[in-house]
């Protein structure tokens, strides 16, 4: 039947050989996979040729065992898969076996998922050094002009469920409830031992139950969850914007620690379970745990000149660690800044015009310009906030401010919409922040890919 369904079929037209059986007498070049200049190719030579990765190699040290995949193109594998929206260890592994792009990174190279979560882990500081590496080749291609640089933050969700958190007043109660169950089946356990003695063969008879262990489990972490908040609260408040994980939620209050009358924490102090350093965070579309992703983006090509993560979710605390990275790694600073109300404030509007920057901050509304949270005062008169507001009012739709939607905001549409990134995939704050420098990077690998066509 087949044969003569072929025939059929090459009586009414000529085609294309399509042999699946061929087999090829040359042996393939990952150059003929995609097209010349596929990204997929622009990545693979940038990383073996550009970036300078002896931070990488310098923990290979000895030759006993199999030799590891080159380093290069593990490299390579990770910043590709993150320029094409495959970020998870599974996912680049699939890739490596069904899609050419990501056989020509590799070379047809097939490293399993476990060797790739390994090799991120295991370099993870070194991959998020990497920004800088490329923001200079960026500079270099003339991508970077520092001219209008716009700052921005947005939500993004933690590797951790807002479900897996639990406030101070529940773990009480939770505690008190978990602690109860065990006791009582440890009560029935001994009164039962003398009758069980013959029925259980080599084992003890004492082993606990599956759903036991896991009630002493989740007791031992409420009460190690609800030990860490009492610490808190005994401790010195952190400051707001500090660059460790900050107060826990609900332990601050308009910017003021908050206390149960006892000096413990208040009930609604809330810590996750899952990943502790992640925050239960506002959004337009509610509420997630996560963290506060911010970014320096240059106007001219949408290059992202720096990036910082926070737990906090105000923006203010971003504005001087973003320009302060600008001049560190770039050894310039920007002509013009502009930034929403989020980051309008007196020692902001004052640092940059130490630094010679002209300023557009919104003011906003006033509870913003103010930090008063009734709203019911005025910017104070001849204060940089209230000349601000005046600034950006003359100038109305002419105003410098208008190049700030245009300029940040497509750069998170881009990250988050285009390329689906939208949660963290790695747990703990200093490991959230080398994964958003990856995404950085792999933004501005791909500005560099374009200009480079």
């Amino acid at each position: 039947m087949k044969g003569d369904r072929d025939s059929l079929w090459a009586m009414s037209k000529t085609f294309r050989p399509w042999d699946v059986d061929q087999v090829w007498l040359f042996p393939p070049s990952v150059q003929d996979f995609v097209p010349a200049k596929h990204v997929a190719h622009f990545v693979r030579e940038t990383v073996r040729g550009d970036l300078d990765l002896t931070a990488i190699f310098a923990s290979y040290e000895e030759e006993r065992g199999y030799p590891p995949y080159h380093p290069a193109m593990m490299v390579a594998l990770l910043l590709y898969g993150y320029s094409r929206g495959v970020y998870s260890s599974r996912q680049l592994e699939r890739a490596c076996e069904e899609r050419v792009d990501f056989m020509a990174v590799t070379g047809m190279s097939r490293p399993d998922f476990h060797t790739i979560a390994a090799f991120r882990r295991r370099h993870l500081a070194a991959l998020g050094g990497l920004f800088v590496q490329v923001l200079k080749l960026c500079r270099e291609a003339g991508l970077v002009k520092l001219g209008h640089v716009a700052l921005d933050g947005t939500k993004i969700k933690a590797n951790a469920s807002r479900h897996r958190a639990m406030s101070y007043g529940r773990m009480h109660e939770a505690e008190a409830k978990l602690q109860a169950e065990v006791a009582a089946w440890f009560a029935r356990a001994d009164a039962a031992d003398v009758a069980e003695d013959g029925t259980h063969g080599s084992a003890r008879g004492d082993e606990l139950p599956d759903w036991v262990a896991d009630k002493q489990q989740r007791l031992e972490r409420l009460r190690a969850a609800k030990a860490a908040l009492e610490a808190e609260a005994k401790a010195p408040p952190a400051p707001a914007d500090d660059d460790g994980p900050g107060p826990s939620t609900g332990m601050v209050d308009h910017g003021k620690p908050k206390r149960a009358p006892d000096g413990g924490p208040p009930d609604r102090a809330q810590r996750n379970f899952t990943d502790p350093d992640s925050r239960i965070l506002k959004t337009a579309d509610g509420i997630v745990q996560g963290y506060n992703a911010q970014i320096a983006v240059d106007g001219d090509h949408q290059i992202i000149l720096a990036h910082r993560l926070q737990t906090n979710a105000a923006d203010r605390g971003a504005l001087v660690p973003l320009v302060k990275a600008i001049r560190r790694d770039l050894r310039d600073r920007p002509q013009e800044l502009s930034a929403d109300a989020g980051y309008c404030d007196e020692a902001n509007l004052a640092f940059l015009v130490r630094r010679r920057i002209a300023a557009y901050l919104a003011p906003g509304r006033i509870r913003h310009a103010t930090g008063d949270p009734a709203g019911k005062r005025r910017p104070r008169k001849g204060s940089r906030v209230a000349a601000m507001a005046t600034k950006l009012r003359r100038a109305a739709h002419r105003s410098r401010y208008r190049l700030r939607k245009q300029i940040v905001e497509p750069v998170f549409g881009q990250i988050k919409a285009a390329r689906g990134f939208r949660q963290f995939f790695l747990r703990g704050l200093p490991k959230v922040r080398q994964e958003w420098a990856m995404i950085c990077t792999a933004h501005n690998l791909l500005k560099l890919a374009a200009a480079s066509r």
